[in-house]
C-alpha cells in the first residue's frame, strides 16, 4: 500500500522483519471500516454522470468517500455513501432502496467489490439499451454497477489493469425480427407472439406453456 510522505527524506534503510522500526510499524494502531466508523463532517466525493435513452433526464451518481489512518503508512480511501439524482421521478422508489442498502454495504466493511458483479448482472425485462460508445448496457442497474466500478478504480479498491471489455449483448436466433420483445429466461431480444402466445425464438420458452 502507498503511504503519503509529508517531510523531506533525509536517509533510507531496509527494514527487515527483526528491526525495531518493523515491529513499530506492525504494532501501530490502524482504524478499519466498519459500522462504527463515525461520519466526519467533511468527506471526499465524486459525482459520475449517467444519460440513456430511456429517459430525457440524466442521472447523477455521487459516491462519498472516508479517509481512514491519514497521513500514515496505512493510509486508504474507502467509499463511506451514495447518493443517485435525477429530475425523473420515474425510479424515485427503488432508486432510494438502492442508495440506502449499497451505502450500508459500504459502511459495513470488507471486500465491497462484489456489489460491482451483482449490479452488472441486472436485466432488465423490457430489454437493454447501447450507451454513448455503443457499450450495451442490460439495465439501468448495471449502469450504475458500471460507475461503482469505475469509482472502486478510482480509488484503488479494484485493480485498474485488465479491465473488463465491452458488454456483449446476448446474440439472438437468426431471422429474428427487429419488433421482437426481450426473454427473461436467455436474456435475448427474441420474444414473438406465435398464435397469440408469446414464444422465445432463441430459447423456445413460451408463455402458453
Amino acid at each position: 500500500m502507498a503511504a503519503r510522505i509529508n517531510r523531506k527524506i533525509t536517509r533510507v534503510a531496509v527494514v527487515t522483519p527483526g528491526d525495531a522500526l518493523a515491529h513499530e510499524v506492525a504494532a501501530a494502531p490502524r482504524q478499519e471500516m466498519d459500522e462504527k466508523v463515525e461520519r466526519p463532517e467533511l468527506l471526499l466525493g465524486s459525482t459520475y454522470k449517467i444519460k440513456t435513452p430511456l429517459s430525457p433526464h440524466a442521472l447523477y451518481v455521487t459516491i462519498n468517500d472516508i479517509v481512514l489512518n491519514p497521513e500514515t503508512a496505512f493510509e486508504q480511501r474507502r467509499p463511506f455513501e451514495i447518493f443517485i439524482n435525477s429530475k425523473s421521478m420515474e425510479h424515485f422508489q427503488w432508486i432510494v432502496a438502492l442508495t440506502r442498502i449499497v451505502s450500508a454495504v459500504f459502511r459495513k466493511g470488507g471486500d465491497v467489490t462484489f456489489l460491482v458483479d451483482e449490479l452488472r448482472s441486472v436485466f432488465d425485462p423490457k430489454g437493454g439499451y447501447f450507451k454513448k460508445g455503443g457499450r450495451y448496457m442490460p439495465s439501468l442497474v448495471a449502469e450504475i454497477g458500471d460507475v461503482i466500478e469505475m469509482h472502486l478504480r478510482k480509488i484503488g479498491l479494484m485493480p485498474t489493469a485488465g479491465t473488463p471489455g465491452p458488454r456483449a449483448k446476448p446474440a439472438p436466433a437468426d431471422g429474428i425480427p427487429s419488433t421482437a420483445g426481450f426473454c427473461t429466461v436467455c436474456q435475448s431480444k427474441a420474444v414473438v407472439s406465435l398464435d397469440n402466445c408469446l414464444t422465445c425464438l432463441n430459447c423456445g420458452d413460451s408463455k402458453c406453456g
